[in-house]
């Protein structure tokens, strides 16, 4: 497989916005595409599968290492593949580049395009990209340039033509039916958009018109022949996962799997009226439970269902979201109530980024000591009477140490705010539901 990955120089520089549209031009003329996402984001990676119907793959060096990163691409499949990046360029872990962008395009050996949205100024433009082009190592092929006028387009043409050694493939005008909304956890989910598909045609349609696409294909590289030892025996468990509009955070990895240790069945908590039958195994993850809590409580129901299968022993892994339905009520809506306690939501991040799980009390479900690396992002927190099991530990930029108590058990559920990616440690996985 050929790849490339789109990158930019900030976040909201427009990187998703050409993502979208070359995956939908390049599915338009034929080609098999394979989408990928750069770190932990799971709402990107709804998209490109939703474009390209090959289901999108997280490319994440700090949950998955480096060889677990290039297992995943590995699984990639199709004629090019398409990494979506995330943040700035250089933008990784604190205040390195660990684990950026720039960082999984030196590891996987694939060239870059830099999606840039200039406001008001010129010369200096081209005074950033070769910042951007020099800083480090990273094989940066070309630019476009996104979110502006033709006028405007051909004074920055001229211009990085005469300051910089790098292409520029053309530009993405305005155009307000390309917008998505967001919500305060990023971008809506590509189920709710909206006439998702038209404007995503519409992108498409500009650009066909206004970049160069025979060009930027020239800049598509071979792949490594990567290696994947991430596999796990067959134990003939059956697994149900919740997966609809309000539970839908899961790394495909995590999934394939499961799906190798046996059946895995999907259920949505927001329409089934239980949980699926003769399972060993539930797997709640991550979503936005707050937003679709009162269609969530009006199923009663299937929050029985859950209660009386965790009461009576059913083992369970909840992330996030899917803690946060376990507890009794979001925000005062009630909820399944499995956990003895509340979410509540504030407008503030409480915790954020990268940080290291260690087990740190002994439990029925990870040995003590266990270690995993997870990611933090939500509003919400939860007010339980059941005591944390983990220690979490985040390295803040001047190297000093944040740490805070998360993951509650109770009987042979375990959950918590932190999403892990299986790949970091194997045996997490087998442990809970063995």
């Amino acid at each position: 497989m050929k790849g490339i990955v789109i990158a930019s120089n900030s976040s909201g520089g427009g990187k998703t916005t050409v993502t979208l549209g070359l995956m939908k031009t390049l599915k338009n003329r034929g080609f098999d595409v394979q989408g990928y996402k750069v770190g932990p984001d799971y709402i990107d990676p709804a998209f490109h599968t939703h474009i390209t119907g090959n289901p999108s793959r997280n490319l994440d060096l700090y949950l998955m290492g480096e060889k677990g990163a290039k297992a995943s691409f590995s699984r990639g499949k199709g004629d090019l593949g398409i990494v979506e990046g995330v943040m700035g360029l250089y933008d990784g872990k604190g205040i390195t580049s660990e684990y950026s962008t720039a960082h999984l395009a030196a590891t996987l050996d694939l060239p870059v395009v830099l999606v840039l949205s200039p406001k008001a100024k010129s010369t200096t433009l081209c005074a950033e990209i070769n910042g951007l082009v020099n800083f480090e190592q990273v094989n940066i092929s070309g630019v476009i340039l996104n979110n502006i006028s033709e006028s405007y387009y051909r004074l920055l043409k001229a211009s990085i033509e005469k300051h910089c050694k790098v292409k520029v493939f053309g530009y993405l005008p305005k155009d307000e039916r390309l917008s998505l909304k967001s919500r305060h956890l990023g971008l809506v989910q590509s189920s709710e958009v909206e006439d998702l598909d038209n404007k995503i045609e519409q992108c498409s349609r500009l650009l066909e018109s206004y970049i160069d696409i025979d060009e930027l294909l020239q800049c598509f590289k071979e792949s490594g022949d990567f290696t994947d030892d991430y596999h796990l025996e067959r134990k003939g468990i059956r697994t149900a996962i919740a997966f609809d509009e309000a539970f839908s955070f899961y790394y495909r990895e995590n999934i394939e799997l499961l799906q190798e240790m046996g059946e895995v069945v999907f259920f949505s908590p927001l329409k089934d009226k239980k949980i699926p039958e003769n399972i060993d195994f539930l797997y709640i993850g991550g979503g936005y439970p707050e937003v679709f809590a009162d269609e969530l409580s009006k199923n009663k129901s299937m929050m029985k269902s859950i209660k009386d299968s965790l009461d009576n022993g059913l083992k369970c892994y909840a992330e996030c979201g899917g803690l946060m339905y376990l507890t009794e009520s979001i925000e005062g809506v009630e909820t399944v109530g499995y956990f003895k306690g509340k979410a509540h939501m504030t407008k503030r991040l409480q915790n954020f980024g990268y940080a290291s799980i260690e087990v740190i009390k002994e439990n029925n479900s990870l040995p003590k000591g266990f270690k995993i690396n997870c990611h933090e992002f939500h509003k919400s927190y939860v007010d339980l009477e059941e005591e944390g099991i983990y220690k979490l530990t985040k390295t803040m930029y001047d190297n000093s140490l944040k740490e805070w108590n998360c993951g509650y058990i109770k009987n042979n559920t375990l959950a918590a705010y932190g999403h892990v990616h299986f790949f970091s440690n194997l045996e997490f996985i087998e442990n809970l539901v063995d």
